[in-house]
């Protein structure tokens, strides 16, 4: 396309002449995506400029011609925040109905017209800073939220709409300022409302995916609605009640399922998101009281676990993924599903009872192999206890010993104390002390170790946390002056590499944590009491 071309486009020249030269710009820019050719040669300002000049200045029936020029260039970022103005973003904001001036609910505009303006806002939010301020104080975000209220009395394209979800996230999303007033102008309320209705106008149990994409575009905007705390206009109990709504809805999104099996990951964790901004006293919500239609494999003590049951599956699809014959190694989708995991089973024992039966079932011939080695979901878990990234190896050590009641003796037994040492020297545990939540569960014991297990119980190393088979004493044979000399070399051994710096010998403080020693010989004081001390509790 020739400069002279690209000079056409202006308000003064003829809207047919003008529609033959946007057609070829399109054509020939329509699938890029970095537009050097027009940045370093001044052509790209000049053609914003005079584009919005035509929607600014004249009346033309080139608005959706000119609006997709606009969107090929609002690509590219090189010079979108320094020319961008607060003029031509409200005439974008009006072309998509969302404008100050939109008072009534119709518009003159067509679905064409408000999609193509709503994806030239959703790339101008994203790639340039002065129009994410411009959000703070325009429009953008009661427009959307007054169409949104709207979309149960009259019909709205469902391009509109996703486009109006997307755009409130990306605002949501980069302006964090902007969330109180969401929530302020009541749109947590109209976001759930409109989620609740989507279900109650699908005929079956699988949303189609449109449903599926306007769905996610909506929970990824309650998502940062909800991540920070109550606004200034809510009472606590005002944002209890409508938290405890929202926890009501994902509960039957979770019985929903996406037509197409490929979506079906991303649906359920954006449920996951949204859960993690979820107060756990809200968690309750997710287990009502089982029906005639609940399956019977999902009633547990006469509550419906279905939800819970879809929240082990997505763990289970995750730690698949990290494990599985193809490991993603994608590590950092794991936090948010194990922080719903806590959150569920922290909220009743009833859930924690279930989440401990499918994670930590009675110990039968699983003992005779290391408790991180297999494939289910106790060992992938116990893998992850010593994980490099102390957000997931905490999580999981929190997940875990909530599930053994924080109890040190059942945690040591089901990961191995190897595995739960870096727990319980955070948590001021080791030396055979116990949690002071431990009180908080139920005396009834939840074990129901198999004959076998009970059998070979002598021979279960507490370290590894499986069954070693009986192995020749080394000191057999030894004088006490030959173990001695062994003891001692020990103890020299590790001195030097406490002096190298490769290890720190510690002791056991009375807080039950970790100390360094001045010298390797306090060991020799330290461990034996220790160790005793630990059969008498465990």
């Amino acid at each position: 396309m020739e400069s002279s071309e690209i000079n056409l486009i202006s308000a003064e020249v003829d809207d047919d002449k003008l529609k033959d030269v946007l057609e070829s710009f399109m054509q020939k820019f329509g699938e890029s995506f970095n537009l050097i050719k027009l940045t370093t040669t001044g052509q790209w300002t000049l053609l914003w400029n005079n584009l919005f000049d035509i929607l600014l200045k004249t009346p033309t029936k080139l608005q959706l011609q000119c609006l997709q020029t606009i969107r090929i260039l609002s690509r590219d970022k090189t010079y979108l925040n320094e020319t961008i103005n607060e003029e031509q973003f409200d005439c974008l904001l009006e072309l998509a109905s969302i404008g100050a001036q939109n008072a009534s609910l119709s518009s003159q505009h067509s679905p064409e017209v408000q999609t193509e303006a709503l994806k030239i806002l959703c790339n101008l939010v994203f790639q340039s800073p002065k129009s994410q301020e411009f959000c703070l104080k325009n429009s953008a975000v009661e427009g959307i939220l007054k169409r949104l209220r709207t979309c149960k009395e009259q019909y709205v394209d469902y391009n509109i709409k996703y486009f109006d979800m997307k755009l409130l996230f990306l605002i949501t999303a980069l302006t964090p300022n902007v969330r109180i007033k969401v929530r302020d102008f009541d749109g947590l309320v109209y976001l759930v409302e409109t989620l609740d209705l989507m279900m109650k106008n699908t005929t079956s149990k699988e949303f189609e995916q449109q449903d599926i994409n306007l769905i996610n575009e909506i929970l990824k905007v309650l998502f940062n609605i909800t991540v920070t705390g109550p606004t200034s206009v809510e009472s606590e109990e005002d944002e209890d009640q409508h938290l405890q709504r929202l926890a009501i809805v994902l509960h039957d999104l979770l019985q929903f399922d996406a037509k197409q099996k490929e979506n079906k990951e991303e649906y359920h964790s954006n449920i996951v998101n949204l859960l993690t901004n979820i107060p756990v006293s809200c968690y309750s919500e997710l287990v009502p009281s089982s029906t005639e239609e609940t399956p019977k494999h999902e009633i547990f003590e006469n509550i419906d676990m279905h939800a819970i049951v879809i929240l082990l599956k997505f763990l289970e699809l995750r730690l698949n993924k990290i494990f599985g014959a193809t490991a993603s190694k994608d590590y950092e989708q794991l936090p948010p599903i194990l922080t719903v995991i806590i959150k569920s089973v922290r909220c009743t024992s009833t859930i924690r009872r279930f989440v401990r039966s499918k994670v930590l079932p009675p110990m039968s011939c699983n003992f005779k192999k290391r408790p991180e080695e297999g494939t289910t979901l106790r060992n992938h878990l116990c893998k992850l206890l010593t994980y490099p990234s102390t957000q997931i190896s905490d999580l999981v050590a929190e997940l875990l010993f909530v599930l053994c009641k924080e109890n040190v003796g059942r945690m040591i037994k089901y990961t191995g104390y190897g595995n739960a040492a870096g727990l319980f020297a955070k948590k001021g545990l080791l030396g055979g002390r116990t949690s002071e939540n431990q009180q908080q569960y139920s005396s009834d014991s939840e074990d129901s170790d198999t004959e076998e297990y009970k059998e070979l119980l002598h021979g279960i190393n507490p370290v590894i946390g499986c069954y070693e088979p009986p192995k020749k004493n080394p000191f057999e044979g030894m004088s006490e002056e030959q173990k001695e000399y062994e003891a001692e070399k020990l103890a020299n051994l590790i001195d030097q590499l406490d002096k190298q710096g490769i290890i720190k010998p510690c002791k056991i403080n009375e807080e039950g944590k970790p100390i360094p020693v001045n010298h390797v010989l306090e060991l020799q004081s330290e461990i034996p009491e220790q160790q005793r001390d630990f059969k008498k509790k465990t």
